[in-house]
């Protein structure tokens, strides 16, 4: 498909975001037409002022624009107001509804997408690219539609007093087409350049913010400024190109426009013109030439706009028609009872060649506790992101209760699983809702008091001055990592899952505060199937299979007991973790 293809598409379906606003549309139209008609209005009178007024001592006409002067303005505001205000307003509008399709496009996608794309530059497309849009359904329309009538009312108005004259000019119109052709493809390349950049930028100064206690722990202030000047200057590097093309298309133009001009007034000196034109028709011409100049240049400026708005709307575009993630099942769970099969399953993830997960097979009955153990990387925490369809397995099968889970609806899928991992998301809300998220509509306060008790998190909860109802700020940030954590399996046991995924549940958690948790999640997992990734052997002595993980694939299967009299990698891991 070619360039010039695409951007009608995109400008296509951009106005299929403005349509939905056809009344307001036309109201601005109407009102952008108005005022450029009453601006046309003025600069019309010229020749007759001059021709049927001062030249004729006839004063009645200067009379009468005095009496109409203030009405007109009153008259050209109303319309500015109409064009400009009901424009803005669709214009927020547009923007507000792309945000949230892009949102909404976020929190669909699958991890694979999320895992190859930057938080940084997804947040610059919902929000620098979004507002670029904006420019182009606000202030582009309006010079596009306000200065163009205005440019046509005077070209009507040059060529109704003199033909001859305002043929010159309008000579000069194919010209200016080629120029802004051209200039056009340049916008729009390097406004591409231009989001890309923005997106790194943003996404640097997303690491830094995050990872300030690191830079300051390790003293890479100097790297990361030095890291941020270099992505800043870029940016700023393609900005000032495209304000290089915008400045130099806009001189060109300009410059034609005055050769046209100098032209016109060349002719205006010959014999065969000068007898034919009076004071009024010249100064009339000449006048609304000149005035021609400004609207031009408004035009070309505004390409740059819209230009900047397209291509941002082909990259929202581009993420908007992104696939969601796939639910195949057709078919609803209740509440399992936590039969767990894994059949010779291979998983290999998609930027690799080598699988993560190779020919797995094991067997968890309802009740019992599978622990996975193995060196980082081994895939230990690929099987619970498999089991939870986070990603589909190439190879094999996995069934929860004898159904395969790809069969199985998503929501219905998930609503099974309760998942702790070392890695604990919690929202800038209050303590109490971050146990309860994504259940507020089904548990009761006293469930969630409950819930933090078992997991220990009232003991903290208490020192808190609005108690449960205390900010936790972005990620928890006023707490501690045992203290997140503890929320983390309080919401995990309000879940009141069939089957419970811990992965490294523990690890951030002080000795005192683990073994209360581990007595807690041990009496927790009791009456439910569990799933534990763990480093410290020492939490999952008690599991019924332990599974040694050694590249993808399983090399050790039975209890600890049972391991331990093997001598293999089990037995070397323990001796080393205990060898104190």
């Amino acid at each position: 498909m070619s360039e010039n293809k695409i951007d009608r598409a995109t400008v296509k379906r951009f106005l299929s975001y403005v349509s939905p606003h056809k009344m307001l549309t036309l109201i601005s139209v109407i009102g952008m037409i108005g005022y450029a008609g009453v601006d046309t209005l003025f600069f019309s009178q010229l020749k007759p002022l001059i021709d049927d007024s001062l030249q004729q001592n006839n004063y009645d006409y200067l009379r009468m624009a005095a009496y109409a002067i203030v009405p007109l303005f009153i008259l050209r505001g109303v319309f500015n107001f109409m064009g400009t205000y009901t424009l803005e307003y669709v214009g927020t509008k547009v923007v507000m509804r792309m945000r949230q399709q892009l949102f909404d496009k976020y929190i669909h996608l699958p991890i694979e997408f999320h895992d190859h794309n930057s938080t940084g530059s997804l947040m610059s497309k919902i929000l620098y690219d979004t507002e670029q849009v904006r420019y182009a359904a606000g202030k582009a329309l309006l010079v596009l539609v306000r200065e163009g009538m205005f440019v046509i009312g005077l070209i009507a108005v040059m060529f109704y007093y003199s033909w001859q004259l305002s043929l010159i000019f309008i000579l000069i119109g194919p010209v200016v087409a080629v120029i802004v052709s051209v200039v056009s493809k340049r916008f729009r390349k390097v406004s591409k350049a231009i989001q890309k950049a923005m997106g790194s930028l943003t996404s640097s100064i997303e690491q830094a913010v995050k990872g300030h206690k690191v830079v300051l722990m390790f003293g890479g202030q100097t790297l990361e400024s030095k890291r941020f000047q270099e992505k800043n200057n870029h940016n700023r590097q393609q900005s000032m190109k495209l304000v290089n093309s915008q400045i130099l298309s806009v001189s060109v133009i300009q410059i034609i426009a005055s050769v046209a001009l100098a032209f016109v007034l060349f002719v205006s000196s010959t014999p065969g013109m000068i007898d034919n034109l009076t004071p009024g028709v010249f100064l009339q011409v000449v006048l609304c030439m000149v005035m021609l100049l400004k609207p031009l240049k408004q035009l070309t400026t505004v390409n740059t706009e819209f230009q900047k708005g397209m291509t941002a709307c082909a990259s929202v575009f581009e993420i908007l028609d992104q696939e969601n993630e796939q639910d195949t099942g057709n078919q609803e769970l209740e509440k399992v009872k936590g039969h767990i099969e894994f059949k010779e399953v291979t998983f290999t993830y998609p930027t690799k060649q080598k699988p993560a997960i190779k020919n797995v097979s094991f067997e968890a009955k309802p009740g019992q506790t599978i622990a996975l153990v193995g060196r980082s990387g081994s895939g230990k925490s690929t099987l619970s992101s498999l089991l939870t369809r986070f990603y589909s397995q190439q190879q094999g099968q996995i069934k929860i209760d004898g159904v395969d889970i790809q069969d199985v609806k998503l929501k219905s899928l998930r609503k099974q699983f309760a998942l702790v991992s070392q890695q604990v998301t919690l929202f800038n809300d209050t303590i109490a809702n971050n146990i309860a998220y994504g259940k507020h509509d089904v548990v009761s306060r006293d469930d969630i008091l409950k819930a933090a008790d078992v997991a220990h998190v009232t003991e903290f909860v208490a020192a808190q001055e609005e108690g449960f109802d205390t900010l936790i700020g972005e990620n928890g940030l006023m707490l501690s990592g045992g203290q997140r954590q503890r929320i983390a399996i309080a919401r995990a046991i309000l879940a009141d899952a069939p089957i419970l995924i811990l992965d490294e549940a523990t690890s951030a958690l002080d000795t005192e505060s683990e073994k209360f948790i581990q007595h807690a999640l041990e009496e927790l997992q009791k009456t439910r199937t569990s799933i534990v990734v763990a480093h410290r052997l020492s939490t999952i002595e008690n599991a019924d299979i332990i599974l040694v993980i050694e590249n993808g694939e399983v090399i050790e299967q039975g209890s600890h007991s049972e391991l331990m009299q093997q001598q293999g990698m089990y037995a070397q891991l323990h001796a080393m973790q205990f060898s104190t």
